[in-house]
């Protein structure tokens, strides 16, 4: 049986992973946001995806921050 939607949304992100990724638009660094399941990028004002424990890095996919 397949889990729910939701709790493979926030499956979690391993910490290394962390470390290594930044921002494919300004190159900056990203923090978790572990409530949405999103990397933040505040110099962009982007908020990526994290699908399955998957950070999705494609800007078209990101959510604009609100101000």
């Amino acid at each position: 049986m397949d889990e729910p939607t939701e709790a493979r949304r926030q499956a979690p992100i391993d910490p290394r992973l962390l470390e290594i990724l930044v921002c494919p638009l300004t190159k900056g660094p990203l923090e978790y946001n572990r409530e949405a399941s999103e990397l933040v990028s505040r110099k962009a004002g982007l908020a990526y995806p994290v699908r399955d424990g998957i950070p999705i890095m494609l800007p078209e996919e990101a959510r604009k921050l609100e101000e």
